[in-house]
């Protein structure tokens, strides 16, 4: 059984000796791996001296895993499909699997579209035939789409979100918006919250990821960029979390870091403030 955290997680604090006794790896894409078209350093020379025993946990909503793994090798990064665990396709997966004859209104990426159809699932494009609003990230999300959208919601369909980031790093310091700052559209013009978040910081992403390397809690590290997606998410579930980047507790601005160091000092500690986004305090995250 897991353990939860909310708002008082703490990261493992032994930092980069916890990952050199690690047996597999979890790790983030968006701004631990990749900057939107760039590798970041150390990305390749970390997945390659773990080799097979590493998995990508992504909140990613726009691709498969299958496109994305052409789109990583373009970038030096060679990834088998089944190694990415992202939070569209699961999100799809999840609702196929536990409400299979929902009618489903889909906000998404042409990507996420055609793997929802290929998986079964019953797409409907008029507000008054929903039963679920399943939101991703939809490049094309429009004022139009949004009151489609509100209306379904509030005619009672459930909203399913793959994810609430508000933004993941861009190149040169820049944000790129995610899902989340869709969602709040959507919860502004509806009134309505989620149903279920599917993505990081709850505990399915890490769950596949551990399932699909048959590995165990206790030999696995969380490396990421984020504390609130990767360090709290891996605080649920047990597992030591690295974090990279800009962010309190990060013990290196890249994962070059990780592998630059033959001796390391233990990581500064994050602790999880209480001023934690409101969606994570008003929404559900895991599927019941």
């Amino acid at each position: 059984m897991s353990t939860h955290h909310t708002t008082t997680g703490t990261m493992n604090g032994s930092g980069i000796q916890a990952l050199a006794q690690a047996r597999h790896l979890l790790v983030d894409l968006d701004g631990t791996l990749v900057r939107q078209q760039e590798a970041i350093d150390g990305a390749a020379r970390l997945l390659a001296h773990f080799h097979d025993r590493y998995a990508i946990v992504s909140n990613n909503s726009t691709h498969t895993a299958q496109g994305l793994s052409v789109r990583l090798r373009k970038l030096g990064l060679r990834v088998p499909p089944e190694r990415i665990v992202l939070a569209g396709e699961l999100a799809v997966r999840q609702l196929v699997q536990q409400h299979p004859q929902a009618r489903v209104l889909l906000a998404a990426s042409p990507a996420l579209q055609r793997y929802a159809r290929a998986q079964g699932c019953r797409l409907v494009s008029a507000e008054a035939e929903a039963d679920v609003v399943l939101l991703a990230l939809d490049m094309h999300f429009s004022h139009a789409r949004l009151s489609v959208i509100a209306n379904a919601l509030r005619r009672g369909a459930k909203l399913m979100v793959t994810n609430a980031d508000a933004t993941h790093p861009g190149p040169h310091g820049r944000v790129v918006p995610e899902t989340g700052a869709l969602l709040a559209a959507v919860v502004a013009a509806s009134g309505v919250q989620p149903w279920c978040v599917v993505g990081k910081p709850a505990p399915l992403l890490f769950e596949e990821g551990l399932r699909r390397l048959g590995a165990h809690a206790e030999r696995t590290v969380v490396v990421g960029d984020n504390p609130l997606t990767d360090g709290e998410g891996a605080a649920r579930l047990g597992l030591a979390c690295v974090l990279v980047g800009e962010s309190p507790g990060a013990v290196a601005p890249t994962v070059a870091g990780l592998l630059a160091a033959p001796a390391m000092e233990p990581a500064p500690q994050y602790r999880l403030s209480e001023s934690t986004s409101k969606v994570w305090r008003s929404v559900r995250t895991e599927v019941s």
